[in-house]
């Protein structure tokens, strides 16, 4: 079988893949600056023969290449991201990040290396394929406005048919191939609320407008929008993640305070509502007490909504690839991820890899100094990707 074969081969790469994704992990760079890292991935392209090369695509260091096959027919886009964090490593290993304060903490220097090793199976079977491949090799997923949006606008998907994207999951069981039909993130929104009241002297409240008082209310009443305003069959989270107000002295009542925190939502009725609901309550509630609040709303990366035609398509192919309890459908997470905008354009699907090191008793989160992938990982996501070109070009 094509499929047999090309598995061999990625298994064959293995040890250069790994070097690959060594030195990535080895000089991180963070999002919108990731000028060697661009540099290093092209260079790798271009060493496979890969000719057609649009680099600085979007509003960064995006990378579109293509692989176009022997025969005629459609064409899948496969994506990698490759950014690193602001995050200074804790893991001590011989391959740790050079750069002091970033780290590739989110597992795109693994997601790079594997579509890399995909890309080389790709270029050595083209006479195989009817259609053509194309590898989107995405810049700054990490920070808002993200590169997939610009890529796209800068016709990264165009004459694609279908685009699919992998993320490795540091706390999922290794080698454990995760789908979803519906939401696969949620739509990822960001406040700041700067509260202005009225500071003064702690033995006379009734003279000042107690901004801290004020903050309190705030955070309290907004509670209620979760909990009592939104359909409880339609996933929302409203966190609170800092307040910060006073602490000049034990007698002295704040002038001012600001509280900052994230909103995440599948369904856009239920982000609009919200957005709306945490403005209008929160000047309400300054106003009761005679203060104001400055809102600053950041709407971030819509929710993943996957393709369920295709999803299903691909589960076909994984069930009849891999052992079948190593195939999981999933719920939807509420995590934030630019790739929404590539499903926004073209139909597809976002799935997950489990990548925990089985010998790790504490599997560390994505974002944490002490994030660890096992590298494994890197041949069952190339196997991922090489299944859903096998599924839709070789038939």
């Amino acid at each position: 079988m094509t499929l047999d074969k090309w598995r061999q081969e990625l298994t064959d790469n293995f040890e250069e893949t790994v070097k690959w994704r060594r030195h990535l992990h080895e000089h991180p760079e963070p999002s919108f600056e990731e000028v060697e890292t661009a540099k290093y991935i092209v260079n790798q392209l271009k060493a496979m023969g890969i000719e057609d090369i649009r680099t600085h695509v979007g509003n960064g260091y995006g990378i579109v290449a293509k692989i176009k096959g022997k025969h005629p027919g459609p064409t899948v886009a496969l994506r990698a991201d490759f950014d690193a964090l602001r995050v200074t490593e804790e893991v001590d290993s011989v391959f740790r990040s050079k750069y002091e304060g970033f780290m590739h903490a989110c597992g795109h220097d693994g997601h790079t290396a594997s579509l890399l090793s995909v890309a080389k199976v790709l270029m050595n079977n083209q006479h195989e394929l009817h259609g053509t491949v194309v590898l989107l090799h995405q810049h700054a997923e990490e920070v808002l406005p993200g590169g997939a949006k610009s890529m796209v606008e800068d016709g990264a998907l165009e004459d694609v048919d279908y685009v699919f994207g992998i993320h490795l999951g540091a706390e999922q069981l290794l080698n454990q191939v995760y789908y979803n039909y519906g939401f696969g993130s949620a739509n990822s929104d960001t406040f700041t609320l700067k509260v202005q009241g009225k500071g003064g002297h702690g033995a006379a409240p009734h003279d000042t407008h107690d901004a801290l008082t004020v903050g309190t209310q705030i955070v309290s009443g907004l509670q209620q929008i979760v909990s009592r305003l939104t359909d409880p069959v339609k996933p929302a989270v409203l966190t609170f993640a800092g307040f910060q107000s006073g602490g000049e002295a034990y007698n002295i009542i704040a002038d001012s305070a600001e509280i900052f925190g994230t909103v995440r939502t599948m369904h856009q009725d239920v982000q609009q509502m919200i957005e709306a609901k945490l403005k209008s309550m929160s000047s309400q509630i300054a106003a009761a007490y005679d203060a104001t609040v400055e809102i600053d709303y950041t709407q971030g990366y819509p929710s993943i909504q996957n393709t369920p035609e295709e999803v299903e398509k691909v589960k076909e192919a994984f069930l009849s690839v891999f052992p079948k309890d190593e195939v999981e459908e999933v719920e939807g997470q509420m995590g934030g991820e630019d790739f929404a905008y590539f499903l926004l354009d073209k139909p597809g699907a976002f799935l997950r890899v489990g990548a925990k090191p089985p010998e790790n008793e504490v599997a560390y989160p994505h974002h944490h100094p002490k994030f660890e992938i096992d590298e494994q990982a890197l041949l069952r996501s190339g196997e991922v990707f090489l299944t859903i070109i096998d599924q839709y070009l070789t038939h």
